[in-house]
């Protein structure tokens, strides 16, 4: 597919909605509890917790100094309403500072919404990806022998798992079967076993925010973004909350082997979360969750186009089944994020044929959903994108200075 290409190192704008609103923004607009994190520039200079609401941004650090401790409150949506906050400027300006190439660094823009909370992944949670972990692994990483596998893979297997429910006696089954035809994989195992596959997939605060660029390895020569909902959850496991994430995924390494999967996933910017966490409230919460469908829309300087979808009724385990395997033997007393996983895993071919999908720098990668809003990054290497320095010890100190520890715990 072919659309109007972008000119380089520019971001096209998003597209204008009826309502007037920002199209970052959810489809129902402010109407929900809206929070994020943004770089507040100053003297000093530092990370704030904020709320957007219909007259604008409002700083709310010196009630809720990190992310992390809103999250704590007993019910986060009710403690943003309770607090005023400091107005910072309009949405529309600082979603607008907030686009990499437009920014003005006198002017707030936005970063990841989360900050102390481990940034958690659950993989192989989808039928279609679960088949395409299969074919990576069975390909060796080699993009050109993937669509030969595929076509082999799913005549044995079939191309829809989605009704069989991982750890039950049908699974069970259907892993004898495979075991028969000499094609059992680790990935089925997490697909269809009992334990689901839960990784960490960033270092606490290296996740890049809305507008920022996202990276590949340049040693990689066959990648794809992965669309996903991401929960925001307590230390308590309640999960208060949820965003917009990318996953993305390094197919030629991760398929040479799973134990390269942390050279794989976890590398400098390459986590994307955003645009904001949108709060349970009322009017918002799990059930819409299992409802949501994620679309994702890439477009690259080169005129090329991908279009995809994550239906999250599609998902093989449910997201409270995900937490409580992610907390079954660990603590997080800070809370954690956690990627849902991906049923979209590209096929079609983007340069030779059996060449696949993969990435190229400059893409601008969109993610959308109905109540979370959008997510868009611009490709680029992880050995050239902005390289991470603000860690746990800056992000103490900033605090410290700006006053913002005192009496008020992180």
């Amino acid at each position: 597919m072919k659309s109007t290409s972008l000119d380089a190192g520019t971001a096209a704008p998003m597209p204008a909605r009826a309502d007037g609103l920002h199209p970052a923004l959810p489809q129902d607009g402010l109407a929900g509890a809206l929070v994020g994190r943004v770089w507040r520039p100053g003297a000093p200079a530092g990370p704030a917790v904020v709320a957007l609401r219909p007259d604008g941004v409002f700083d709310l650090s010196r009630h809720f100094p990190t992310m992390s401790t809103l999250l704590e409150a007993e019910q986060p949506a009710q403690a943003v309403h309770s607090v005023a906050g400091e107005f910072l400027c309009g949405i529309d300006a600082l979603l607008h500072n907030s686009e990499a190439t437009a920014r003005d660094p006198a002017l707030p823009w936005l970063l990841a919404p989360c900050d102390l909370q481990v940034v958690k992944a659950a993989g192989v949670t989808f039928a279609a990806s679960m088949i395409e972990r299969v074919i990576e692994e069975q390909a060796g990483g080699d993009p050109s022998r993937a669509q030969g596998l595929r076509s082999q893979v799913t005549a044995l297997i079939g191309a829809n798992l989605s009704d069989i429910r991982p750890g039950s006696a049908q699974a069970l089954a259907l892993k004898k079967l495979l075991q028969q035809q000499k094609l059992w994989s680790q990935y089925l195992e997490v697909g269809i076993g009992p334990d689901a596959e839960v990784f960490t997939k960033a270092p606490v605060l290296a996740s890049v925010g809305h507008g920022q660029d996202i990276g590949i390895r340049a040693d990689s020569a066959w990648n794809n973004p992965e669309p996903e909902v991401v929960l925001a959850v307590n230390s308590r496991g309640d999960i208060v909350g949820a965003a917009l994430g990318n996953d993305v995924n390094l197919r030629d390494i991760e398929g040479r082997s799973a134990l390269l999967l942390g050279k794989a996933k976890d590398n400098n910017a390459s986590c994307a979360i955003g645009p904001f966490i949108r709060l349970f409230d009322g009017h918002f919460g799990l059930d819409h969750l299992r409802r949501e469908t994620v679309h994702l829309h890439v477009a690259g300087d080169d005129g090329y186009t991908l279009r995809g979808v994550n239906t999250m009724a599609s998902i093989s385990r449910d997201p409270l089944d995900l937490v409580a395997q992610t907390l079954a033997c660990h603590q997080y007393p800070d809370g954690f994020m956690l990627f849902l996983g991906t049923l979209f895993a590209p096929t079609e071919d983007r340069d030779e044929p059996g060449g696949g999908f993969t990435h190229k720098l400059g893409d601008v990668v969109t993610i959308h959903s109905h109540w979370l809003g959008t997510l868009r990054n611009r490709v680029t290497h992880c050995e050239t994108a902005p390289p991470w320095r603000f860690g746990l010890r800056d992000f103490i100190r900033n605090l410290a200075e700006r006053g913002l520890l005192q009496g008020t715990p992180l």
